[in-house]
């Protein structure tokens, strides 16, 4: 497939996680009476990747995540002289959600962006700036460790002795629970592009502490590509599996 189409998919699959699962906290999380509060947010993400790696994973793989790409890679199933040009294009789809997002909350009355409030406009953040006050080392703690379990879900469910096609409903599953572990800490990242997306619109504080949300990330993510690169790698002493011949 064309890199051009395959970043095309990015920036649409991207796109969409943002405008879903943002959009979602941002519009309807805290509706009155009808509100879908946390588990309805954690579901909305969820179902923004399992929809979309349906729709166009099987064109560029389905990352819609630059911590995913690189973990990927780490994990030897991605190219390292294709991950800038996915991350540039998960970016870009990233800013175009919150974008979208944005100009639809303007549409409403009284709408207005406070930057000292925690998760504003779905932002991630620590200390004063995560939703349930937790500290920078809890955040860094959680966002290593959530992104790396999330990894060894796209590796494990999309080898090639996994259950074919099943891989997308395992995908969305492991980000849902992860939504729901993680939101009152963090207000859940572990996807740089989906926080920088939405702090570029809030700035201030969200934006400065951006940095945690890309680092933690990305060690969390090629920590488990090569745990995992590692953990299925092929031995000739290797233990014989139940049908194999």
């Amino acid at each position: 497939m064309p890199l051009v189409k395959r970043l095309a998919s990015e920036f649409v699959g991207t796109l969409w996680l943002v405008l879903g699962g943002c959009g979602s906290a941002v519009f309807a999380a805290a509706f009155p009476e009808l509100g879908i509060g946390f588990a309805g947010v954690s579901l909305a993400f969820g179902l923004t990747v399992l929809t979309m790696a349906y729709a166009v994973g099987h064109i560029s793989g389905g990352h819609f995540n630059p911590a995913v790409t690189l973990g990927l890679w780490a994990g030897k199933r991605f190219p390292a002289n294709e991950i800038l040009p996915y991350v540039a294009a998960q970016l870009v789809g990233a800013v175009a959600g919150a974008a979208i997002i944005y100009v639809i909350a303007s549409g409403k009355t009284g709408f207005a962006i406070n930057a000292t409030k925690a998760g504003a406009f779905a932002t991630n953040g620590f200390d004063a700036f995560s939703p349930g006050g937790y500290s920078m080392s809890a955040a860094l703690v959680a966002e290593i460790v959530l992104t790396f379990a999330f990894l060894v879900i796209i590796l494990g469910s999309t080898h090639k002795r996994a259950p074919v096609g099943f891989a997308p409903i395992a995908i969305g599953l492991g980000l849902t629970l992860i939504h729901l572990i993680s939101i009152p800490i963090t207000n859940t990242s572990v996807n740089p592009a989906r926080s920088a997306g939405v702090a570029v619109f809030v700035g201030g504080t969200p934006l400065i502490q951006l940095w945690l949300f890309w680092i933690a990330p990305i060690i969390g993510a090629i920590g488990a590509g090569f745990f995992y690169a590692w953990l299925s790698s092929e031995r000739e002493d290797k233990p014989p599996i139940v049908g194999e011949e």
